[in-house]
């Protein structure tokens, strides 16, 4: 309880920093077969990107209702056998052997666009450390484009152009994700921290993804 209300009382960026740094994927092999990613740790992630999504305002409706599905898709799972859905790649390896994993509300679909919602966040986040000065919704257009964007169909590509020219201003974000006190370059090498921990997070679970065959996923 004490470590959620300090959680509570720092910022987003704070938090991700605090979660990545005691996530540990466990890898066996080359094939990832005796990979280990916990999930509720994964989950605590995903919750996060959902409060930064939140920072941009209702712009990002529709993407923040995909995570939140997506995040209690993968709740519901771990809920109905925590000792065995612990680990977010015996949900894969069950749902491969049983042909599920193209099915609409699989755990594996909800798993891979959640990866790719924290891609997104990551790119948005690298961007906005590197120029927070830059145009917020050119930024935004650019970490779509390299990470949501070859994914989506015709349906969500429509819905995300019209979403994206609503964001805010970059100063405006950047106070809202500051902690009270905190300067601009203080937010900046936190987010380079930050940045620093989740890409190489992000790299084993797309390697994971990719040997279960799921890196090719598209949405309508």
């Amino acid at each position: 309880m004490k470590r959620s209300r300090d959680m509570e009382k720092s910022s987003e960026i704070s938090s991700f920093i605090e979660e990545l740094s005691m996530m540990v994927i466990v890898k066996h092999g080359e094939n990832h077969e005796g990979a280990h990613i916990p999930t509720k740790p994964f989950l605590s992630l995903c919750h996060l990107v959902l409060q930064v999504l939140d920072k941009i305002g209702p712009t990002m409706t529709v993407l923040r209702q995909d995570v939140h599905q997506n995040i209690k898709r993968l709740e519901v799972m771990h809920e109905s056998n925590p000792s065995v859905n612990s680990n977010l790649v015996e949900i894969l390896k069950s749902e491969v052997s049983k042909g599920n994993t193209g099915k609409k509300f699989s755990c594996s679909k909800a798993f891979v666009w959640l990866t790719r919602s924290l891609d997104f966040s990551s790119a948005l986040l690298q961007r906005l450390a590197k120029d927070p000065k830059k145009n917020m919704v050119q930024l935004v257009e650019e970490s779509y484009a390299a990470t949501l964007a070859p994914w989506h169909g015709w349906i969500s590509s429509a819905a995300a152009k019209v979403a994206l020219k609503l964001v805010p201003d970059s100063k405006t974000f950047m106070d809202i994700l500051r902690e009270k006190d905190e300067n601009c370059d203080t937010l900046k090498e936190k987010i380079q921290i930050l940045v620093s921990l989740l890409n190489p997070f992000l790299d084993e679970i797309h390697s994971i993804i990719k040997v279960y065959n799921l890196d090719r996923l598209k949405s309508t």
